[in-house]
């Protein structure tokens, strides 16, 4: 189902709390004219929602509240997931459960167009070529090969898919930030004095500002109708670890680098090409890597975010104290 030009359209924004729907919300609001939205969100890790935002407590598992939700609907932006590969191996279940068994229960039980987040992670260890949409996958972790399930579970739905780059930078007010991911953490700890221990530093990420993934995500509802799924590609540029490293210290020149010639535990090392996406909707992305070493310094910098090591801002320890306090 294509969106109605004769009439503001409804948008659901699954899993919009978190740190890419607090980008995705902004850009929407920009659009009052074209869209009504909402948010449907868990809040798991968020105390309360505070963003001036239409918003629907509910779980993607709670099957009854959301197919109330959809039927209001003319398109989704599925953001919920379990992100990252640490917090995905701990509760293979629930991973699976979340990141692919909901994502089937949405293809059959709605029609409208669906913009799905996957991740460039499908294509796991392949350095040595420009990957595109066509490129073999083999994805390395849970987190990646339950995307990689999802996007074949949708690829008969009128949906958009996104393979996302290693994302960084921040999002908007209210959203919490990451320091889960590399530009954001080790920005942070270059601006705190602290050394920067680099492992191997050879592999390469593609990398994106969240809100130029958001801008992908909103402007992907007014694509045309396709009887298949399109996937894409996003992201800003492709950089190896090392020179992100370099690159950061031109900001923070006292920072020293502790480059250690051994493999890091998480194997990915990736080069993806975005000319698909260029091609088909002219993407071109607004925030470079440095515009976000300035973001992360300005969070400390003004003591926006009081402690970095705070584990709500990773996704992995924060959701292995929840487990472990749920048991209790």
């Amino acid at each position: 189902m294509i969106l109605s030009k004769k009439r503001k359209n409804n948008i659901l924004v699954v899993g919009g709390a978190g740190y890419v729907g607090g980008a995705v919300t902004d850009i929407l609001a920009t659009k009052s004219n074209q869209y009504n939205f909402k948010v449907y969100d868990n809040l798991m890790y968020e105390d309360l929602y505070r963003k001036p935002v239409d918003f629907v407590y509910g779980d993607v598992l709670d099957k009854k509240r959301l197919k109330k939700e959809l039927r209001w609907a003319d398109a989704v932006i599925w953001l919920v997931a379990i992100v990252g590969d640490g917090a995905c191996q701990l509760d293979e279940n629930l991973t699976r459960e979340v990141n692919q068994k909901a994502v089937a229960w949405l293809a059959k039980n709605f029609t409208g167009r669906i913009v799905f987040t996957s991740t460039c992670s499908v294509y796991g260890a392949q350095h040595t070529l420009i990957l595109n949409e066509s490129s073999l996958v083999r994805p390395l972790s849970l987190y990646a090969d339950t995307k990689y399930q999802a996007e074949k579970l949708l690829k008969n739905n009128n949906a958009v898919i996104f393979r996302l780059g290693t994302l960084f930078g921040v999002s908007d007010l209210f959203s919490r930030i990451r320091m889960d991911l590399v530009v954001n953490a080790l920005s942070a700890r270059a601006c705190l004095g602290s050394t920067l221990n680099i492992f191997g530093g050879n592999q390469y990420r593609p990398l994106l500002h969240v809100k130029d993934a958001a801008q992908c995500l909103v402007d992907a509802l007014e694509f045309k109708e396709q009887s298949r799924s399109e996937i894409f590609n996003i992201s800003k540029n492709n950089i190896k670890i090392i020179d992100l490293a370099k690159q950061i210290k031109k900001h923070f020149p006292k920072t020293k680098l502790n480059l250690t010639e051994m493999s890091f535990e998480d194997a990915r090392n990736y080069q993806v090409s975005c000319d698909k996406a260029k091609k088909y909707f002219n993407f071109s992305p607004k925030y470079s890597v440095d515009d976000g070493i300035d973001e992360i310094a300005d969070l400390v910098q003004n003591n926006r975010v009081k402690d970095f090591n705070n584990p709500r801002y990773s996704n992995q320890i924060f959701l292995k104290d929840f487990f472990k306090n749920s048991a209790k």
